[in-house]
Protein backbone atom coordinates (compact mmCIF):
# COMPACT_ATOMS: atom_id res chain seq x y z
CA UNK A 1 0.00 0.00 0.00
CA UNK A 2 1.57 3.63 -1.24
CA UNK A 3 -0.89 5.71 1.24
CA UNK A 4 -1.92 6.15 4.84
CA UNK A 5 -5.45 5.43 4.91
CA UNK A 6 -7.35 8.23 7.74
CA UNK A 7 -11.35 7.83 8.52
CA UNK A 8 -12.71 11.22 9.50
CA UNK A 9 -16.07 11.10 11.54
CA UNK A 10 -17.49 14.50 13.20
CA UNK A 11 -19.19 13.32 16.26
CA UNK A 12 -22.29 13.31 17.29
CA UNK A 13 -22.01 16.09 14.23
CA UNK A 14 -25.97 17.44 14.46
CA UNK A 15 -25.95 17.67 18.04
CA UNK A 16 -22.37 19.39 18.40
CA UNK A 17 -23.30 21.94 15.78
CA UNK A 18 -25.96 22.81 17.86
CA UNK A 19 -24.69 22.43 20.74
CA UNK A 20 -21.22 25.24 19.41
CA UNK A 21 -24.08 27.31 18.09
CA UNK A 22 -25.87 27.26 21.70
CA UNK A 23 -22.83 27.44 23.83
CA UNK A 24 -25.96 26.98 26.98
CA UNK A 25 -26.23 23.11 25.61
CA UNK A 26 -22.81 21.97 26.00
CA UNK A 27 -22.90 19.27 28.57
CA UNK A 28 -26.45 18.38 28.44
CA UNK A 29 -28.69 15.96 26.46
CA UNK A 30 -29.48 17.04 23.39
CA UNK A 31 -31.51 14.74 20.51
CA UNK A 32 -32.02 16.40 17.20
CA UNK A 33 -34.93 14.74 15.61
CA UNK A 34 -38.75 14.76 14.50
CA UNK A 35 -41.57 15.40 15.94
CA UNK A 36 -42.53 12.83 18.23
CA UNK A 37 -46.46 13.60 17.73
CA UNK A 38 -45.41 12.53 14.01
CA UNK A 39 -43.36 9.67 14.82
CA UNK A 40 -40.02 11.12 14.44
CA UNK A 41 -37.13 9.56 15.00
CA UNK A 42 -33.78 10.61 16.54
CA UNK A 43 -31.36 11.66 13.79
CA UNK A 44 -28.48 12.79 16.01
CA UNK A 45 -27.90 12.32 19.76
CA UNK A 46 -25.44 14.04 22.22
CA UNK A 47 -22.98 11.54 24.08
CA UNK A 48 -24.28 13.06 27.36
CA UNK A 49 -27.82 11.55 25.51
CA UNK A 50 -26.12 8.23 24.72
CA UNK A 51 -25.56 7.57 28.47
CA UNK A 52 -29.35 7.17 28.38
CA UNK A 53 -29.30 4.68 26.14
CA UNK A 54 -30.66 7.06 23.38
CA UNK A 55 -29.36 6.07 19.66
CA UNK A 56 -29.60 7.09 16.25
CA UNK A 57 -32.96 6.27 14.31
CA UNK A 58 -34.84 5.75 17.66
CA UNK A 59 -38.20 6.98 18.22
CA UNK A 60 -37.83 10.18 19.53
CA UNK A 61 -41.22 9.66 22.10
CA UNK A 62 -38.82 6.36 23.15
CA UNK A 63 -36.35 8.91 23.47
CA UNK A 64 -37.69 11.28 25.82
CA UNK A 65 -39.26 8.38 27.93
CA UNK A 66 -35.61 7.56 28.67
CA UNK A 67 -34.58 11.04 29.51
CA UNK A 68 -37.47 13.58 29.65
CA UNK A 69 -34.88 16.80 30.32
CA UNK A 70 -33.63 16.23 26.90
CA UNK A 71 -33.84 18.56 24.72
CA UNK A 72 -35.48 18.22 21.32
CA UNK A 73 -33.86 20.20 18.32
CA UNK A 74 -35.42 19.94 14.81
CA UNK A 75 -33.15 19.30 11.90
CA UNK A 76 -31.59 22.50 10.73
CA UNK A 77 -29.81 20.46 7.46
CA UNK A 78 -28.68 23.60 5.75
CA UNK A 79 -26.60 24.58 8.99
CA UNK A 80 -25.16 21.39 8.51
CA UNK A 81 -24.75 21.41 4.98
CA UNK A 82 -22.52 24.42 5.35
CA UNK A 83 -20.21 23.07 7.99
CA UNK A 84 -19.79 20.05 6.41
CA UNK A 85 -18.66 21.63 2.96
CA UNK A 86 -15.88 24.00 5.43
CA UNK A 87 -14.62 20.58 7.12
CA UNK A 88 -14.55 19.30 3.56
CA UNK A 89 -12.45 22.56 3.08
CA UNK A 90 -10.07 21.96 5.65
CA UNK A 91 -9.68 18.42 4.37
CA UNK A 92 -8.42 19.88 0.87
CA UNK A 93 -5.27 21.84 2.84
CA UNK A 94 -3.91 18.37 2.99
CA UNK A 95 -4.57 16.61 0.28
CA UNK A 96 -6.57 16.40 -3.06
CA UNK A 97 -7.18 12.67 -2.37
CA UNK A 98 -10.51 12.40 -0.49
CA UNK A 99 -13.56 9.88 -0.85
CA UNK A 100 -16.71 11.90 1.60
CA UNK A 101 -19.07 8.81 2.88
CA UNK A 102 -22.25 11.14 4.19
CA UNK A 103 -22.38 14.92 5.81
CA UNK A 104 -20.15 14.24 8.63
CA UNK A 105 -17.42 11.25 7.38
CA UNK A 106 -14.74 11.19 4.86
CA UNK A 107 -11.63 9.07 3.81
CA UNK A 108 -8.41 10.32 3.33
CA UNK A 109 -5.45 9.16 1.24
CA UNK A 110 -1.97 10.54 2.37
CA UNK A 111 1.59 10.00 2.26
CA UNK A 112 2.77 6.99 3.89
CA UNK A 113 3.99 7.24 7.26
CA UNK A 114 2.38 10.81 7.49
CA UNK A 115 -1.04 9.45 8.70
CA UNK A 116 -0.72 10.27 12.37
CA UNK A 117 1.13 13.53 11.80
CA UNK A 118 -1.63 14.85 9.56
CA UNK A 119 -4.45 12.96 11.58
CA UNK A 120 -3.74 15.30 14.38
CA UNK A 121 -3.20 18.59 12.60
CA UNK A 122 -6.58 17.83 10.98
CA UNK A 123 -8.15 17.40 14.46
CA UNK A 124 -6.65 20.24 15.71
CA UNK A 125 -7.58 23.02 13.18
CA UNK A 126 -11.40 21.29 12.54
CA UNK A 127 -11.52 22.29 16.78
CA UNK A 128 -9.55 25.77 16.27
CA UNK A 129 -11.79 26.81 13.50
CA UNK A 130 -15.10 25.39 13.74
CA UNK A 131 -15.49 24.20 17.47
CA UNK A 132 -16.44 20.45 16.72
CA UNK A 133 -15.35 17.65 17.72
CA UNK A 134 -13.71 14.84 15.03
CA UNK A 135 -12.41 11.27 15.62
CA UNK A 136 -10.00 9.98 13.31
CA UNK A 137 -8.85 6.29 12.34
CA UNK A 138 -5.67 5.94 10.95
CA UNK A 139 -4.10 2.77 8.96
CA UNK A 140 -3.13 1.66 5.24
CA UNK A 141 -6.83 0.24 4.23
CA UNK A 142 -10.57 1.67 4.34
CA UNK A 143 -11.34 -1.45 6.84
CA UNK A 144 -8.88 -0.81 9.31
CA UNK A 145 -9.40 2.96 9.08
CA UNK A 146 -12.51 2.80 9.57
CA UNK A 147 -12.07 0.02 12.92
CA UNK A 148 -9.64 2.40 14.34
CA UNK A 149 -12.35 5.42 14.38
CA UNK A 150 -14.94 3.60 15.65
CA UNK A 151 -12.46 2.65 18.60
CA UNK A 152 -11.22 6.41 18.72
CA UNK A 153 -14.78 7.61 19.62
CA UNK A 154 -15.62 10.00 20.81
CA UNK A 155 -13.25 13.29 20.47
CA UNK A 156 -9.87 11.23 19.66
CA UNK A 157 -7.58 9.28 17.72
CA UNK A 158 -6.77 5.90 16.91
CA UNK A 159 -4.31 3.92 14.92
CA UNK A 160 -4.58 -0.19 13.66
CA UNK A 161 -2.14 -1.42 11.56
CA UNK A 162 -2.17 -4.88 10.43
CA UNK A 163 0.37 -5.93 12.81
CA UNK A 164 -2.55 -4.68 15.61
CA UNK A 165 -5.33 -7.07 14.30
CA UNK A 166 -5.17 -10.25 16.35
CA UNK A 167 -4.34 -8.51 19.52
CA UNK A 168 -6.93 -5.74 19.11
CA UNK A 169 -9.32 -6.58 16.69
CA UNK A 170 -9.41 -10.04 17.32
CA UNK A 171 -11.46 -9.87 20.93
CA UNK A 172 -13.89 -7.68 19.44
CA UNK A 173 -17.70 -8.80 19.02
CA UNK A 174 -18.08 -9.88 15.51
CA UNK A 175 -20.38 -7.59 14.76
CA UNK A 176 -17.77 -4.94 14.43
CA UNK A 177 -17.17 -5.74 10.90
CA UNK A 178 -18.84 -3.49 8.17
CA UNK A 179 -21.18 -5.97 6.44
CA UNK A 180 -22.57 -7.83 9.93
CA UNK A 181 -25.48 -6.87 10.92
CA UNK A 182 -27.97 -8.37 13.14
CA UNK A 183 -29.28 -11.04 10.73
CA UNK A 184 -25.54 -11.67 10.07
CA UNK A 185 -24.21 -11.64 13.53
CA UNK A 186 -27.23 -14.17 14.48
CA UNK A 187 -26.25 -16.59 12.13
CA UNK A 188 -22.56 -16.71 12.72
CA UNK A 189 -23.46 -16.97 16.60
CA UNK A 190 -25.19 -20.29 16.05
CA UNK A 191 -21.79 -21.52 14.03
CA UNK A 192 -19.76 -20.42 17.48
CA UNK A 193 -18.58 -17.12 15.78
CA UNK A 194 -18.92 -14.70 17.93
CA UNK A 195 -15.74 -12.59 18.45
CA UNK A 196 -13.92 -11.45 14.97
CA UNK A 197 -11.26 -13.48 16.01
CA UNK A 198 -13.50 -16.83 15.55
CA UNK A 199 -14.41 -15.25 12.38
CA UNK A 200 -10.42 -15.13 11.33
CA UNK A 201 -9.95 -18.57 12.07
CA UNK A 202 -13.28 -20.03 10.95
CA UNK A 203 -12.56 -22.26 7.45
CA UNK A 204 -13.05 -20.30 4.55
CA UNK A 205 -14.93 -23.35 2.69
CA UNK A 206 -17.03 -23.27 5.40
CA UNK A 207 -17.99 -19.75 5.22
CA UNK A 208 -18.41 -19.85 1.38
CA UNK A 209 -21.23 -22.48 2.63
CA UNK A 210 -23.19 -20.63 4.58
CA UNK A 211 -22.76 -17.39 3.09
CA UNK A 212 -21.40 -17.91 -0.64
CA UNK A 213 -18.74 -15.19 -2.00
CA UNK A 214 -19.77 -12.85 0.75
CA UNK A 215 -18.36 -15.79 3.35
CA UNK A 216 -14.51 -15.11 2.00
CA UNK A 217 -15.08 -11.15 1.95
CA UNK A 218 -15.86 -11.40 5.58
CA UNK A 219 -12.74 -13.69 6.33
CA UNK A 220 -10.72 -11.28 4.79
CA UNK A 221 -12.25 -8.51 6.94
CA UNK A 222 -11.63 -10.19 10.12
CA UNK A 223 -8.00 -10.67 9.21
CA UNK A 224 -7.57 -6.90 8.32
CA UNK A 225 -7.62 -7.27 4.51
CA UNK A 226 -9.23 -4.86 2.55
CA UNK A 227 -8.36 -3.91 -1.20
CA UNK A 228 -10.94 -1.32 -1.77
CA UNK A 229 -9.70 1.39 -3.43
CA UNK A 230 -11.10 5.42 -2.41
CA UNK A 231 -13.37 6.85 -4.82
CA UNK A 232 -12.23 9.82 -4.99
CA UNK A 233 -14.91 13.02 -5.28
CA UNK A 234 -13.79 13.19 -8.97
CA UNK A 235 -13.63 9.82 -9.60
CA UNK A 236 -17.51 8.43 -8.18
CA UNK A 237 -18.53 5.89 -11.05
CA UNK A 238 -21.71 4.90 -9.13
CA UNK A 239 -24.71 5.65 -6.67
CA UNK A 240 -26.29 3.29 -4.51
CA UNK A 241 -29.09 2.50 -1.47
CA UNK A 242 -30.16 -0.81 0.10
CA UNK A 243 -31.95 -2.06 2.45
CA UNK A 244 -31.51 -4.97 4.63
CA UNK A 245 -35.09 -6.39 5.70
CA UNK A 246 -34.86 -7.37 10.13
CA UNK A 247 -36.95 -10.35 8.61
CA UNK A 248 -37.49 -12.26 5.53
CA UNK A 249 -40.48 -10.56 3.68
CA UNK A 250 -42.94 -12.12 1.42
CA UNK A 251 -44.98 -9.29 0.49
CA UNK A 252 -44.37 -8.28 -3.03
CA UNK A 253 -45.84 -4.92 -2.25
CA UNK A 254 -43.68 -3.88 0.96
CA UNK A 255 -40.37 -4.90 -1.41
CA UNK A 256 -41.42 -2.54 -4.22
CA UNK A 257 -42.45 0.49 -1.57
CA UNK A 258 -38.52 -0.34 -0.40
CA UNK A 259 -37.73 0.32 -3.72
CA UNK A 260 -39.01 3.27 -4.46
CA UNK A 261 -37.63 4.79 -0.77
CA UNK A 262 -34.34 3.64 -2.30
CA UNK A 263 -34.95 4.71 -5.66
CA UNK A 264 -36.01 8.14 -4.54
CA UNK A 265 -32.39 8.64 -2.26
CA UNK A 266 -30.82 7.63 -5.18
CA UNK A 267 -32.18 9.95 -7.57
CA UNK A 268 -31.94 12.59 -4.65
CA UNK A 269 -27.90 12.08 -4.63
CA UNK A 270 -27.44 12.02 -8.11
CA UNK A 271 -29.03 15.72 -8.37
CA UNK A 272 -27.18 16.59 -5.62
CA UNK A 273 -23.94 16.16 -7.22
CA UNK A 274 -25.12 17.49 -10.50
CA UNK A 275 -24.98 13.80 -12.66
CA UNK A 276 -26.90 11.87 -14.54
CA UNK A 277 -26.75 8.37 -15.41
CA UNK A 278 -27.30 5.50 -18.09
CA UNK A 279 -27.24 2.43 -16.07
CA UNK A 280 -29.67 0.86 -13.32
CA UNK A 281 -29.36 -1.68 -11.20
CA UNK A 282 -31.44 -3.59 -8.98
CA UNK A 283 -30.06 -5.88 -6.11
CA UNK A 284 -31.41 -8.73 -4.62
CA UNK A 285 -31.10 -11.45 -1.78
CA UNK A 286 -32.93 -14.10 -0.62
CA UNK A 287 -33.62 -16.09 2.34
CA UNK A 288 -30.97 -18.51 1.26
CA UNK A 289 -28.61 -15.73 0.69
CA UNK A 290 -28.05 -16.26 -2.50
CA UNK A 291 -27.56 -12.57 -4.09
CA UNK A 292 -28.32 -11.64 -8.10
CA UNK A 293 -27.39 -8.03 -9.78
CA UNK A 294 -29.61 -7.12 -13.18
CA UNK A 295 -29.27 -3.86 -14.66
CA UNK A 296 -30.86 -2.06 -17.53
CA UNK A 297 -28.34 0.53 -19.81
CA UNK A 298 -31.11 3.33 -21.27
CA UNK A 299 -30.73 5.22 -24.12
CA UNK A 300 -30.72 8.87 -22.27
CA UNK A 301 -28.88 9.22 -19.19
CA UNK A 302 -31.54 10.35 -16.22
CA UNK A 303 -31.61 11.85 -12.78
CA UNK A 304 -35.54 11.34 -12.01
CA UNK A 305 -36.78 8.84 -9.29
CA UNK A 306 -39.47 7.63 -11.92
CA UNK A 307 -37.06 6.95 -14.30
CA UNK A 308 -35.18 4.85 -11.57
CA UNK A 309 -38.00 3.34 -9.75
CA UNK A 310 -40.06 2.57 -13.21
CA UNK A 311 -36.86 0.69 -14.46
CA UNK A 312 -36.07 -1.07 -11.20
CA UNK A 313 -39.79 -2.53 -10.96
CA UNK A 314 -39.46 -4.26 -14.33
CA UNK A 315 -35.93 -5.46 -13.23
CA UNK A 316 -38.18 -6.94 -9.59
CA UNK A 317 -40.91 -8.23 -11.59
CA UNK A 318 -38.67 -10.28 -14.08
CA UNK A 319 -36.36 -11.99 -11.91
CA UNK A 320 -37.61 -11.09 -8.19
CA UNK A 321 -40.56 -13.96 -8.44
CA UNK A 322 -39.05 -16.11 -5.40
CA UNK A 323 -39.25 -14.40 -2.13
CA UNK A 324 -38.82 -14.46 0.59
CA UNK A 325 -36.22 -11.31 0.19
CA UNK A 326 -33.46 -10.92 2.73
CA UNK A 327 -32.01 -6.97 1.19
CA UNK A 328 -33.11 -4.99 -2.00
CA UNK A 329 -30.67 -2.63 -3.49
CA UNK A 330 -30.88 0.08 -5.88
CA UNK A 331 -27.66 0.96 -7.88
CA UNK A 332 -27.06 3.60 -10.86
CA UNK A 333 -24.03 3.97 -12.85
CA UNK A 334 -22.74 5.72 -16.13
CA UNK A 335 -22.76 8.70 -14.64
CA UNK A 336 -22.06 11.88 -16.61
CA UNK A 337 -21.96 15.86 -15.73
CA UNK A 338 -23.64 16.77 -18.89
CA UNK A 339 -27.25 17.92 -18.80
CA UNK A 340 -29.35 17.40 -22.55
CA UNK A 341 -31.59 20.71 -22.83
CA UNK A 342 -35.48 20.00 -22.71
CA UNK A 343 -37.14 19.71 -25.98
CA UNK A 344 -40.66 19.38 -23.55
CA UNK A 345 -43.06 22.42 -24.51
CA UNK A 346 -44.17 24.56 -21.89
CA UNK A 347 -46.48 23.42 -19.71
CA UNK A 348 -45.86 19.33 -20.58
CA UNK A 349 -45.84 16.65 -18.20
CA UNK A 350 -41.91 16.60 -17.78
CA UNK A 351 -41.78 19.69 -17.03
CA UNK A 352 -43.83 19.74 -14.01
CA UNK A 353 -42.41 16.92 -13.02
CA UNK A 354 -38.82 18.77 -13.03
CA UNK A 355 -40.65 21.68 -10.81
CA UNK A 356 -42.32 19.13 -8.60
CA UNK A 357 -38.21 17.31 -7.91
CA UNK A 358 -36.92 21.13 -7.38
CA UNK A 359 -39.34 21.94 -4.86
CA UNK A 360 -39.00 18.42 -3.30
CA UNK A 361 -35.14 18.74 -3.33
CA UNK A 362 -34.89 22.12 -2.09
CA UNK A 363 -37.12 20.74 1.20
CA UNK A 364 -35.16 17.94 1.75
CA UNK A 365 -31.77 20.11 1.55
CA UNK A 366 -33.32 22.03 4.35
CA UNK A 367 -35.23 19.80 6.35
CA UNK A 368 -33.62 16.32 5.93
CA UNK A 369 -34.34 14.02 3.29
CA UNK A 370 -37.36 12.54 5.63
CA UNK A 371 -39.42 15.36 5.53
CA UNK A 372 -41.72 13.75 2.41
CA UNK A 373 -43.53 10.89 3.25
CA UNK A 374 -44.58 9.34 0.27
CA UNK A 375 -48.22 7.43 -0.08
CA UNK A 376 -46.15 4.40 -0.71
CA UNK A 377 -44.47 4.68 2.61
CA UNK A 378 -47.77 4.45 4.65
CA UNK A 379 -48.42 0.53 3.07
CA UNK A 380 -45.17 -0.22 4.70
CA UNK A 381 -46.17 0.62 8.47
CA UNK A 382 -49.50 -1.29 8.19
Amino acid sequence: MKHDIILCDLDAFFASVEQFDRPELRGKTVIVGGSPDARGVVSTCSYEARKYGIRSAMPVKKALALCPEAVLLPVNMERYKKLSEKVLKIFERFTPDIEPISIDEAYLALKKGTGCETAVKIRSTVREELGLPISIGISINKLLAKIACELAKPDNLKTLWPEDVPNTMWPLPVKLIPGVGPVTEKKLNLYGIKTVGDLARFPADGLVNIFGKNGIVLKHYANGHDDRELELVHKVRSISEETTFPQDVFDRKFALATLFDLSAEVGYRLRCKSLRARTISLKLRFADFKTITRDITLNEPFDTESAIYNTVKDLFTRYGDNPPWRLVGVRVSGLENWQQLSILPPGDSGEKEKKLILIRDRLRKKYGFEILYSARKLMKKQ
